[in-house]
């Protein structure tokens, strides 16, 4: 694919589209693109200062689109589904969700609100409960459906017998199952949108490695070496949030996006570079994995997609 930059997304005007995590990072980078394009962007996020601050960055930066934030915390369940209450109150279709709020490698296990484990449920859990909870508006936009997954996802495995970590807590594993639930709920969204004819494109991408706050959210002063190797690494290799965002946007705008598709830098591993299809480990593409866990999902959350 040639060089495909924030000038090669089709025009967003009159599209709602929702970014979790948007008030920092990638999230924040993929909601500018969209809003420079047109769209009508809601920032969903926990923090109503960093939220005001992010709307006023961002309408610095263009005149087009209208941007909000709605507050929502993706580590608690009951204010995700009192976030998509509001949502269907207004009842307007959504075109776009990117699912892309996330914690990173924490040193110490942490639970939810709800009692999860934090990377699962904030990465995962909560994107599932969400996207169930919008899919009226999400079936009447025919949106396009981005899940944020990562590098990471190589190397993961399901533990569907303990998703919660509760037998064992390893903070860089978990990390890696939480990103390969991500894409393997990207994958089964698609299998049974096809099946029952929800209209939906389900896609997934990740950023590569990009300098922004996630390692310092995560590992913060818990672990303070293995932080300063990991800034020092990223450092190295890493390129900027902007540059992160692109495979992001790529997946929710790209015309005639794949359903099912991956995407992702195409330099150093994926590690950086212009964006472009990327490589799905084969653990993701197990069908009746992604069965059992959709199930196990359901009952962790009481939600289902019915």
């Amino acid at each position: 694919m040639t060089d495909w930059t924030t000038r090669d997304i089709p025009d967003q005007t009159g599209r709602l589209a929702i970014v979790t995590g948007a008030t920092g990072g990638i999230g924040l980078e993929t909601a500018l693109g969209l809003a420079t394009a047109g769209a009508d962007v809601i920032l969903a996020a926990r923090n109503p200062d960093k939220g005001r601050e992010a709307v006023t960055w961002i309408c610095a930066r263009t005149a087009n689109g209208t941007v909000r934030f709605e507050p929502v915390d993706l580590a608690d369940l009951s204010s995700v589904q009192a976030f998509a209450d509001r949502m269907i109150w207004e009842g307007r279709p959504i075109d776009v969700l990117v699912n892309n709020a996330g914690v990173m490698d924490l040193p110490t296990r942490k639970t939810t609100t709800d009692g999860h484990e934090m990377q699962l449920g904030v990465n995962y859990l909560s994107h599932f409960v969400l996207t169930a909870r919008l899919l009226p508006l999400l079936t009447a936009g025919r949106a396009r459906v981005v899940q944020l997954s990562s590098v990471a996802h190589r190397g993961g495995r399901i533990a569907i017998e303990d998703l919660n970590a509760e037998r064992g807590y390893r903070s860089w594993p978990v990390y890696q199952q939480s990103k390969l639930a991500t894409l393997i709920f990207a994958l089964e969204l698609q299998r049974r949108s096809d099946a029952n004819g929800w209209g939906l494109t389900s896609v997934a991408a990740h950023p590569g490695v990009a300098r922004t706050d996630l390692v310092a959210n995560g590992a913060g002063g818990e672990r303070p070496v293995r932080t300063a190797f990991t800034r020092m690494l990223i450092g190295l290799i890493a390129h900027s949030a902007s540059a992160g965002a692109l495979p992001v946007l790529m997946a929710a705008t790209l015309p005639g996006a794949r359903p099912g598709g991956y995407y992702g830098p195409q330099g150093l591993g994926e590690t950086r570079g212009r964006p472009g299809t990327a490589r799905i480990d084969p653990a993701a593409k197990d069908a009746g994995v992604a069965a059992r866990r959709w199930a196990e999902t359901e009952r962790l959350t009481s939600v289902s997609f019915a």
